[in-house]
């Protein structure tokens, strides 16, 4: 088994969770995101999207996140992140789908306005247009150009904070009354979910919940105490964690604005 995927990506995040709870270690390929690691031809071989993470198992490649946590848990069962109950797997599959229909957008959006941007700011303006040229999907491209150049001011940026917004506000509600998103069991719900509120954290936007939605504070705290969590905390950039938290700590007023505005 082999592992393509980056320390600080949030689906690679998701990926590794299940990995570790599995206590499967697979061969791991760390790829350079900003270097352009994932557009190399011999990594396209692998996944046409350039993207990360990708899993090789018994041969064959898998992609999508949340295609290899569900072919994880179908391969190596034990020990399940799958309820047993019916109605409690469906409602973990709604959480599952969060990530693909919407939430990773909003968290690129938000990551990339207010921290990631200035990564290429620092760049030689001809090498930021090279790498901005090296990306093949143009509505992408465009998004991106406009991110590095606007940041927060960047037009989809107070639709994706607020999706992002919402979602807490879903999961608060649900944690009053469980320990875990799709049941009283810990679940590829909790795996789905984890990088992306840690994302926030990461961003000093913890304020978002530690005033009215004290049940994802201590959803968060039973996460990190679990053996899984090495996951994430093993990989962590400290490099990235300190421009996250700087300007993520700049951007508390506008932010907090356009929830209020």
């Amino acid at each position: 088994m082999e592992l393509y995927h980056n320390n600080m990506s949030v689906c690679s995040q998701k990926v590794r969770l299940v990995l570790h709870e599995k206590r499967l270690a697979p061969v791991e390929h760390h790829l350079n995101l900003r270097a352009g690691d994932q557009t190399r031809p011999e990594y396209l071989k692998l996944n046409s999207k350039g993207v990360v993470p990708t899993l090789v198992d018994r041969g064959q490649s898998i992609v999508e996140s949340t295609v290899i946590c569900e072919y994880l848990e179908d391969a190596y069962p034990d020990p399940p992140l799958r309820p047993n109950d019916p109605l409690a797997r469906a409602a973990m599959r709604i959480w599952t789908l969060l990530p693909d229909t919407g939430l990773h957008v909003a968290c690129r959006v938000t990551s990339f306005a207010i921290a990631f941007r200035h990564q290429y700011l620092a760049l030689p303006p001809e090498e930021m247009e090279r790498q901005l040229a090296e990306k093949p999907d143009l509505v992408s491209r465009a998004r991106q150009s406009e991110l590095i150049r606007a940041g927060i001011e960047a037009r989809f940026v107070p639709d994706a904070f607020r999706f992002y917004d919402r979602v807490l506000s879903d999961m608060d509600r649900r944690l009053n009354s469980s320990p875990w998103l799709a049941s009283d069991q810990y679940s590829l719900a909790d795996t789905s979910l984890l990088p992306y509120v840690l994302r926030l954290q990461d961003l000093e936007l913890s304020w978002l919940w530690e005033d009215s939605r004290a049940s994802i504070g201590r959803w968060l705290d039973r996460c990190k105490s679990r053996q899984n969590y090495s996951g994430i905390a093993e990989y962590l950039d400290p490099k990235y964690l300190e421009l996250m938290a700087t300007t993520g700590r700049e951007a508390r007023g506008k932010l907090s604005a356009i929830l209020t505005g």
